[in-house]
């Protein structure tokens, strides 16, 4: 299926009825961005805190709420679920919804490792039922953009990227810090940059990666170098203790794309290229945000799911998997180069900005 038979194979239907589970941040952007959609409806919100998901219903006008995941899969009144859980649980609740036969968005990461994505997308086609990664960047207009401009060779053959995501996040015992539910920073925040590598390059031949590990394993630190087919390469890097540059920049021989910070929800694109001045000084392409920005991946979502497809050709099962094989190697090999430095951790995270939590 490509892109545009989802455009031209659409039709009116029946509007399509969501479930949300997990009543955090993410989904206080999802819920919102799904009202905003025609021929969409968020149904209910789970949480396995009952105060929390009658809070949040009362706050989204929703008319139900539940803190029990089984009755939740089972209502004959969902049709979707969008998994916004810790992460740590995706695999288990997603293979849970599948199996009781609905379809399921899951926010990244999907899974914990590439064994547990193609098995949930290996039992999704079993099922015949739509599964996806919700890797929103890629759906974004600037994204889509980005690849509409590289493919016109306005900077030439794509040879090398560079891209971060680091912020300092305070050690507030959440789940990013909890290794049990989520935890580590490659996962949540290095999938970025990752995808972005794969997107343009494709899937690296050769990984060098290290980092640094809490006592218990959880990494909250690393930087890596990708090397791909034909010389090409990305050098990216993630943290949760210290600030990294969350822009990211695609160059070639005619010069180079910037994503100004930050780059996985940007709205603008800036070209040098084509002359010495707009090499320096490049007008900013500026791209409209729907909603909170997840507006396009939903609705995608939604196209794909009314036309019976099981997966969408942005970001499609292989794509999902091919990422997942590199976040398992560079978790590897941080593990097997990492110092851990609990001491370093704590002085960094107590002076984490107001707002980074």
């Amino acid at each position: 299926m490509t892109d545009r038979a989802v455009d031209e194979r659409l039709r009116p239907q029946t509007p399509l009825r969501w479930a949300i589970a997990g009543a955090g941040t993410i989904s206080r952007s999802i819920v919102p961005d799904l009202q905003l959609l025609p021929g969409n409806h968020v149904e209910i919100i789970f949480s396995r805190n009952s105060a929390k998901a009658a809070r949040f219903a009362e706050e989204f006008g929703l008319d139900r709420w539940t803190d029990d995941f089984d009755s939740l899969v089972r209502d004959p009144g969902v049709d979707v679920l969008y998994l916004a859980t810790p992460f740590a649980t995706h695999a288990a609740m997603a293979r849970q919804a599948l199996l009781a036969g609905k379809h399921v968005v899951v926010e990244k990461p999907m899974a914990l490792n590439a064994d547990e994505v193609q098995e949930l997308f290996a039992l999704a086609e079993s099922q015949g039922l739509f599964l996806m990664e919700a890797m929103w960047m890629k759906f974004n207009p600037a994204f889509q953009h980005l690849f509409e401009l590289l493919n016109s060779g306005i900077i030439g053959k794509p040879s090398s990227l560079r891209a971060g995501f680091g912020f300092p996040l305070i050690a507030d015992g959440g789940s990013r810090w909890d290794i049990a539910r989520s935890g580590g920073t490659l996962l949540d925040q290095g999938i970025y940059p990752v995808t972005l590598a794969h997107s343009i390059f494709g899937e690296p031949t050769a990984i060098t990666a290290h980092g640094r590990l809490r006592d218990d394993g959880l990494d909250f630190a690393e930087h890596f170098t990708l090397d791909f087919p034909g010389g090409g390469f990305a050098q990216c890097a993630s943290s949760m203790t210290e600030f990294v540059d969350p822009s990211a920049a695609i160059s070639g021989g005619k010069g180079w794309i910037t994503i100004p910070g930050m780059f996985w929800t940007s709205t603008t694109l800036q070209i040098h290229a084509g002359s010495w001045e707009k090499m320096f000084a490049p007008e900013p392409i500026d791209h409209l945000r729907e909603g909170n920005g997840y507006v396009p991946m939903l609705r995608a979502a939604n196209e794909a799911i009314q036309i019976g497809a099981i997966q969408h050709p942005i970001h499609p099962a292989k794509d999902t998997i091919a990422v997942f094989r590199t976040l398992d190697t560079i978790a590897s090999h941080v593990r097997a180069s990492a110092g851990s430095a609990p001491d370093a951790l704590d002085d960094e995270t107590n002076h984490a900005l107001p707002g980074f939590v």
